[in-house]
């Protein structure tokens, strides 16, 4: 297999182009480096703006700041109303604003020289017809995991062979494994829902891709590629590159340290328990005061990332409020750091106080987490997470109590069941063996000559066949 340094005089143009949200922003802006800095790519980024975070603005400026040689791309929108969608997703809207902009594509694509573009999972099936009109090949980064993507794959032929009155159930996908009902993303039990009608189309779309980039390693999810390869999710399935984990993008370093660093520089190793449910989902006010309940129980120091509204724009809640005044913040203090600020999450994770990370399993954290083996115990709220805890819990990273309830469901778990559980991983020497492993897997996977390093260099092969450009 080819790697990117064989053909060192041909430099092929990659544009990315990333939807919103950063659990779909930060991949794109990691593969951006790696294809620049370690596989001699031209790279520009197709940014939107205005995002619809202010995480996704100052991820995109620290971006292109801390990679000077990564171009930026300007992609306008069109108009968009949004009334035709009351009370819908701010992310969901915003997907199907740059799907309908789909047809702007092409000039932005002739006007950069592309050799290919990568576009998003989410604009998949408007992306590709555009590319081929302008004959630039185009490829796909799905920012979940490959058993997510085996799932968006075959879930149309499931849909066709299901009946609307049956409604969804559990989903056998072939060569894979079987997704419960209840690990289904909660909005595609309503055909009509917006997101429902783009994964469709988006999963039909894919077998018009060059192929398909993927956010994972061989060694964590062995059945879910190998069944994607072999063509049996689907028959003439595109070629799949595992390319995962792409590593974290080096910004420049903060000075003075930011004062959660500081904080687990003077906690012991493995000590500390760290609590994030991410950037795109709240927990209601209610379980957010028994977690807190169960964080306290359990006797372990902790970092807590609070985040009390979908859009960190509208999360104008103080900490008291959004945990109850009850003297919680009081009675921590000391043995726990509780923050609603944004944190950048892989030098917590890279940290060697870190012991457990408590996630909701959106795919970015569970790669973080396999990058610098730190144990996982899986609480997922939303969309893939479920589908994303099972990866976790089948690939050794950690634990998953399935029980326990997510978006939508009825049910509290109590703060008693959350301390103890967080006391039991902590102390089961074989959860942090095993995702040690996986650690040095994920290490082997990206190295120069591991799997995840020769897959990208065979997706760069492609694209400087057909057509690089010389300097």
């Amino acid at each position: 297999m080819p790697t990117s340094g064989d053909h060192a005089g041909a430099r092929p143009h990659v544009v990315l182009l990333p939807s919103a949200g950063m659990g779909h922003l930060v991949p794109f802006g990691r593969l951006a480096v790696a294809l620049s800095q370690g596989h001699g790519c031209d790279v520009s980024v197709a940014a939107v703006l205005p995002t619809v975070s202010s995480a996704e603005s100052r991820h995109l400026d620290a971006l292109f700041a801390a990679a000077p040689a990564v171009r930026r791309l300007d992609f306008r929108l069109a108009p968009f109303d949004a009334s035709e969608f009351p009370g819908a997703d701010p992310f969901f809207l915003r997907f199907e604003a740059m799907r309908r902009s789909a047809p702007l594509l092409g000039p932005l694509l002739a006007g950069a020289g592309a050799s290919a573009l990568v576009t998003d999972i989410v604009l998949a099936s408007v992306a590709l017809p555009v590319a081929r009109e302008r004959g630039v090949p185009c490829y796909v980064l799905f920012t979940s995991s490959a058993a997510m993507l085996s799932f968006c794959a075959h879930f149309p032929a499931y849909t066709d062979a299901t009946t609307a009155a049956a409604g969804v159930g559990d989903v056998d996908v072939p060569g894979v494994y079987r997704i419960p009902k209840s690990s289904v993303p909660q909005a595609l039990h309503d055909p009509k829902h917006l997101f429902t009608q783009q994964f469709v189309a988006n999963g039909r779309g894919l077998v018009d891709a060059d192929g398909i980039l993927v956010n994972t390693f061989d060694a964590f999810e062995p059945e879910a590629a190998t069944a994607l390869r072999e063509g049996k999710v689907v028959p003439d399935f595109p070629p799949v590159f595992a390319v995962g984990p792409l590593l974290p993008v080096k910004f420049p370093e903060k000075d003075p340290a930011a004062g959660y660093m500081q904080w687990l520089d003077a906690q012991p190793a493995g000590s500390v328990v760290y609590v994030s449910f991410g950037s795109r989902k709240a927990i209601s006010p209610d379980q957010l005061r028994e977690l807190a309940a169960g964080l306290e129980a359990s006797g372990q120091r902790f970092l807590w990332v609070v985040k009390g509204a979908v859009v960190d724009r509208d999360d104008a809640g103080e900490l008291g409020e959004l945990l109850g005044d009850d003297g919680f913040l009081e009675r921590v203090r000391g043995r726990a750091l509780v923050t609603k600020g944004w944190v950048e999450q892989e030098e917590i994770l890279r940290h060697g106080s870190v012991g457990l990370f408590i996630s909701h399993c959106g795919w970015n954290s569970v790669t973080e987490a396999a990058a610098f083996g730190v144990p996982v115990l899986a609480w997922p709220r939303f969309g893939d997470q479920r589908v994303n805890a099972a990866v976790v819990a089948r690939g050794g990273l950690g634990a998953w109590e399935e029980r326990w309830s997510w978006d939508g469901e009825e049910g509290l778990v109590s703060g008693e069941e959350i301390g103890e559980k967080i006391k039991a991983v902590m102390v089961d020497e074989t959860v942090a063996k095993k995702a040690a492993k996986v650690g040095d897997a994920a290490t082997a996977a990206t190295a120069k000559g591991g799997t995840s390093y020769r897959s990208l260099a065979e997706f760069v092969g492609h694209c400087r066949d057909a057509g690089g450009r010389h300097d």
